[in-house]
């Protein structure tokens, strides 16, 4: 693996994985503790995190007692957040600088617990290819092919699209979040299949999910 020449402290950069999970959820009531084929979806993600092997250390970010102990209980570190901070309104990134004032590091990845079908090695292959590119910023997704209705006549096929990010895995520098920009003017995408594109945001979602899920376990056994 080559690293880019320009971090600031020399030597390899210290990569903090966060894993944002509020008590709130207008969707889903107390999503991130609902069970996924038989544990909380957050826990999902810290299982994810804890197989990474390029991650120098992850919290999860929650202002909830009972989220706070599911995640220790899976291994993983707490931070408190705010409860200003745990509202439907408050941006990731005032998130994201919350914890970088508490914890030092200059590459964070940022989790969501609603994205919690991932490949084994897709954090860490977004790593590499995040410091492999000498990136600003990084995000997985897919490419975007809508358009509302009545305003183009082409073949689904010809409608070049863009690319969406699905929420799963964002690689960013940390010097950008703390100055207040998640992306930075180099950004790089990994297009994901649409297994790991599944994003939960109501109750259709949740069990496309498990349906992936339970698939993956029959396969796996």
């Amino acid at each position: 693996m080559k690293y880019p020449k320009n971090w600031d402290k020399g030597g390899l950069p210290v990569i903090l994985g966060i894993i944002p999970a509020r008590g709130g959820s207008k969707g889903v009531p107390r999503k991130n503790l609902k069970k996924l084929c038989g544990k909380p979806l957050v826990v999902w993600t810290i299982e994810a995190a804890k197989k990474s092997k390029l991650l120098d250390r992850f919290v999860v970010s929650t202002e909830d007692e009972e989220i706070a102990e599911v995640s220790r209980k899976y291994g993983a570190e707490v931070v408190h957040r705010p409860p200003e901070l745990a509202k439907d309104e408050t941006p990731i990134l005032a998130v994201l600088q919350d914890i970088l004032k508490k914890i030092d590091a200059d590459v964070i990845v940022l989790l969501n617990p609603t994205s919690p079908i991932r490949n084994p090695s897709l954090i860490d292959r977004c790593i590499r290819r995040f410091l492999d590119s000498g990136a600003d910023s990084l995000a997985t997704g897919f490419m975007c092919k809508y358009k509302e209705y009545g305003t183009y006549d082409d073949r689904r096929q010809d409608i070049k699209g863009f690319f969406y990010d699905d929420g799963n895995v964002y690689v960013t520098k940390a010097d950008f979040v703390r100055k207040g920009d998640r992306f930075g003017k180099k950004i790089e995408r990994v297009i994901l299949d649409k297994e790991q594109n599944v994003d939960i945001d109501d109750d259709f979602d949740f069990w496309l999910a498990e349906q992936i899920l339970k698939k993956r376990l029959a396969h796996s056994g």
